[in-house]
């Protein structure tokens, strides 16, 4: 833990000197723990350089995914004042859902890969390590599950505007929740509730959100491979995962006070984002049927308001929606 504390320090002060003795006063710990611990990130690939009298400077950073390379871009009051890391999990989903009743709402649990990672109606989702940013924040709030039910189109606003704080990049959503830019899916967000079992009271959210970081398009399952896209490829150079890592949980704690207080602009928000407005549409039904349909606009509740061919207008809530263009669909 002094480690990553101290890495944290050394990220805020990244390019200038901070002495060893101001480190250990910080953190409450001795001169000599501070020497080990960074004697410990060197080996890790971080280029520390130390001079008599003036301390310890980074100079340079491998791109871990670590709570000391996330603290110093993190300022949070709610989601996300208390962080765990892990470097391999099966699911960041399932820990939360698995530790539910110990941790307090607004845990955020990052994984650098996930083996078993989950998108929406049971698909896999690919979370290779090294690559990507895995992410779940549990939150309690007290409020019926129906009201709860729009929650994930603000999460894929606050994930859309987390990515652009960090990378300038500006994302768009495929309603409800595909986060794509120039026609290719960066992003799934996967956003579950846990309910009492007797009173059918809503116990818990856990939201989870995948982002294809730095992958390269050889990188994907040939399946997927004109489907998905990275930042990476967007950007054009790699990207700092600790700064985009933060940047998201940011921009979730601020959505959720948000949320939680009436909702702000978020509907509006996402309407400039979405892609899926005024274009041509398929309905994909569970039984296999499609229906042609033209999306015109999204309501109050995140419904997609669609024109059918016969000129009368529906509003779909849930379910699969093909956006011509998109994903193969022309």
């Amino acid at each position: 833990m002094s480690k990553q504390k101290i890495l944290a320090i050394l990220q805020k002060n990244a390019g200038s000197f901070i002495s060893g003795e101001a480190i250990s006063q910080q953190l409450g710990i001795s001169r000599a723990a501070v020497s080990k611990a960074v004697a410990s990130l060197r080996g890790e690939g971080y280029e520390i350089r130390s001079v008599t009298n003036r301390g310890y400077c980074l100079c340079a950073a491998p791109d871990s995914l670590t709570e000391g390379e996330i603290l110093p871009w993190l300022n949070t009051g709610h989601v996300g004042s208390n962080l765990l890391v892990f470097q391999t999990i099966d699911s960041t989903n399932n820990y939360l859902k698995r530790e539910e009743e110990h941790l307090p709402s607004g845990t955020v649990a990052v994984a650098n890969e996930q083996t078993g990672g989950r998108g929406r109606r049971g698909r896999t989702f690919q979370s290779p390590g090294d690559v990507g940013v895995y992410l779940s924040a549990l939150l309690r709030p007290d409020v019926e599950p129906a009201k709860a039910l729009n929650l994930t189109a603000y999460v894929a606003v606050a994930v859309c505007e987390g990515i652009e704080a960090a990378t300038g990049l500006k994302p768009e959503i495929k309603w409800t929740n595909d986060i794509v830019l120039h026609g290719r899916k960066l992003c799934g967000i996967l956003t579950e509730m846990m309910l009492e079992s007797e009173s059918m009271t809503l116990r818990s959210i856990v939201t989870g959100i995948g982002i294809n970081v730095n992958q390269r398009e050889e990188n994907f399952p040939e399946d997927i491979r004109t489907m998905a896209g990275s930042l990476a490829m967007m950007t054009g150079e790699p990207v700092r995962r600790g700064r985009l890592t933060a940047e998201v949980i940011n921009a979730l704690d601020r959505m959720y006070a948000d949320w939680l207080s009436g909702g702000a602009d978020y509907l509006e928000r996402y309407r400039r984002r979405c892609l899926t407005l005024g274009r041509d549409v398929q309905l994909l039904h569970p039984d296999g049927t499609v229906e042609p349909a033209f999306a015109e606009d999204v309501d109050e509740q995140f419904g997609l308001v669609v024109r059918m061919p016969d000129g009368k207008r529906r509003t779909v809530t849930s379910g699969e929606v093909s956006v011509r263009g998109l994903y193969g669909y022309v």
